[in-house]
């Protein structure tokens, strides 16, 4: 078989502080000095890293290790070659027409479904905490656009998007931030909990890391259906979205080494937008280059430019592919950037505004957009045709969540207890909440 991407034959080698990524930059750190006191930039980060080298004293004391094994490290040199080729010639883009028009439309649906829904929060039509993608779009469609419809998605409480993509219709996810029966969770749900069986979406997760397990189990549900099972035509693919403040978290350590060991139909899909909430990727993590867990557990990890929809669909091309093939799982770190807060309480007072002005200056709509008037994908018209669909399509959503009904207090309790008598049902059949007695705590249970 010829050697991809990801091949062991064309990426083993030894795992160095100064191994290469996807993006061209300086190596985090210098080779003469490997952990020399000298900031280095990581990412498109503004703030620096510094890391202080151990004293001689330290070192001598310490045992001789052995030398470390040759480690797979994978990165998407395939990105490379076919831009290269695109640049030198027109006629072989990386997408056709219809690819990108479809790319260029999930990416629109979810920047303006957001948009929306900041609107209708700050009008009160949500409540709780809800969280953008905005900035991110181009993780969720590189990657969820080449899924099949059996194809299971595991995402976080940054949801919305993930599950337009995966094709819940827009009406159900509005009308489940509105809290409406009409909603992909009957209302139930909320802003952080998308779920659709019919779509295997397997639900958006309010505790970070909590994802993780769940899509484990449903790439293990995948690999003995076809080899204990026999059948055949599952090939079914997992992937597990978290963000860079999970990376330091017990759940995602275990289910590496348990796909890994198993060798799973899962990819690790890590949403690095370099801030968990208010807290720097820098400063939470020994190590910031997070692909490099990967390889740590016998899978390949790749880095790849995660605010470029193209460079993120050829990477979860080879992702996607080695699982479906029974290759095993693969560690993907996209370097992306939320242009938002948060969430929409908070004031995004944090982060630095040349970081975030950067970072704007490359969004990944924006980018797609000129790539593919540079290579004749799609005319002006095409593309004004698509904005005008969205806009209709959001604003549908907004009058079908509005006025669709509230869920009944009966369903309360559904779900919940299998014999919800006892807890706020009373012996009677009747909320216990609807007896003048309740608030005195004289009710009887």
């Amino acid at each position: 078989m010829a050697a991809t991407a990801f091949s062991a034959s064309k990426f083993t080698q030894s795992f160095s502080l100064n191994s290469t990524r996807s993006v061209d930059r300086p190596p985090l750190f210098p080779a003469s000095h490997p952990l020399k006191t000298t900031p280095s930039s990581f990412l498109g980060s503004t703030r620096k890293l510094s890391l202080s080298s151990p004293s001689s004293s330290t070192s001598r004391r310490r045992r001789r290790r052995p030398s470390r094994s040759p480690a797979v490290v994978a990165v998407s040199e395939v990105v490379k070659e076919k831009k290269s080729k695109s640049n030198v010639s027109l006629s072989n883009p990386l997408i056709t027409n219809e690819e990108g028009l479809e790319l260029y439309e999930d990416m629109v649906l979810g920047r303006s479904f957001e948009d929306m829904c900041a609107q209708m929060y700050y009008r009160g039509k949500m409540f709780g905490f809800v969280h953008l993608y905005n900035g991110q779009e181009a993780v969720s469609t590189g990657f969820i656009k080449l899924l099949k419809q059996e194809d299971c998605v595991v995402s976080t409480y940054r949801d919305h998007v993930h599950a337009l993509s995966k094709g819940v219709p827009a009406r159900a996810v509005m009308s489940e931030l509105f809290g409406k029966t009409t909603g992909c969770c009957r209302g139930q749900g909320g802003s952080m909990h998308m779920f659709s069986k019919e779509h295997n979406l397997l639900g958006g997760f309010a505790f970070i890391g909590e994802g993780i397990p769940v899509a484990t189990g449903a790439a293990f549900t995948s690999k003995y259906r076809r080899e204990v099972l026999k059948e055949a035509d599952c090939d079914h693919v997992t992937l597990a979205f978290f963000g860079d403040g999970t990376c330091n978290n017990g759940q995602f350590f275990e289910c590496l080494n348990m796909a890994a060991l198993w060798k799973l139909p899962i990819v690790f899909v890590v949403e690095n937008n370099l801030w968990a909430i208010g807290m720097s990727h820098l400063r939470a993590t020994s190590d910031p280059e997070i692909w490099k867990k990967g390889p740590a557990f016998g899978m390949p990890g790749v880095h790849v430019d995660g605010m470029d929809v193209l460079k993120v669909r050829e990477v979860a091309k080879e992702a996607i592919g080695r699982a479906r093939r029974g290759e095993g799982p693969t560690l993907v770190e996209c370097e992306t950037y939320r242009f938002r807060g948060h969430s929409l309480a908070d004031p995004d007072e944090l982060r630095d505004p040349a970081e975030k002005a950067r970072y704007a200056s490359r969004d990944p709509i924006s980018a797609l957009k000129k790539y593919m008037f540079e290579n004749n994908l799609a005319s002006e018209a095409e593309l004004k045709a698509i904005d005008k669909k969205i806009d209709e399509l959001v604003e549908d959503a907004v009058e079908f969540a509005d006025e669709s009904p509230l869920p009944a207090r009966s369903q309360l309790l559904e779900n919940v207890f299998a014999d919800p008598r006892g807890f706020g049902i009373g012996p009677d059949g009747r909320y216990r909440c609807e007896d003048p007695k309740f608030t005195e705590g004289t009710a009887q249970v």
